[in-house]
């Protein structure tokens, strides 16, 4: 059983940058493919960033492209969700997640955390 925990959210102004932390336990992040997804208003959950097991595929949707960058420390055990020129439009509860089957059907989640952009 995988557990993340997220943290990092806040308040922020718009064009302001942010990160969020990813930490997670029970299977190391280099066999998972992990995303970012976030929830405001409706309760579906859109998916901003992802990364798959090997590091090396990555994607995000145009209404983040070139704003938003995922990586990972695999040492840590940490992914990770850079987020620059933030948008009122940006907020919303941001959810860490882990796709175990290389699917696409993410199988643990995160908490979630709340990213406030003022304007």
């Amino acid at each position: 059983q995988v557990q993340l925990v997220e943290s990092g959210g806040g308040l922020v102004q718009t064009g302001g940058s942010l990160r969020l932390s990813c930490v997670a336990s029970g299977q190391t992040v280099s066999v998972l493919d992990m995303g970012w997804f976030r929830q405001d208003p409706e309760p579906e959950r859109t998916l901003v960033a992802a990364i798959n097991w090997s590091g090396f595929s990555l994607y995000y949707p145009d209404s983040v492209k070139g704003r938003f960058i995922i990586s990972r420390d695999v040492a840590k055990n940490t992914v990770y969700l850079q987020m620059n020129s933030l948008k009122p439009e940006d907020t919303a509860v941001y959810y860490c997640a882990a796709d175990k089957n290389w699917d696409g059907l993410y199988d643990y989640w995160g908490q979630g955390i709340q990213v406030t952009v003022s304007s």
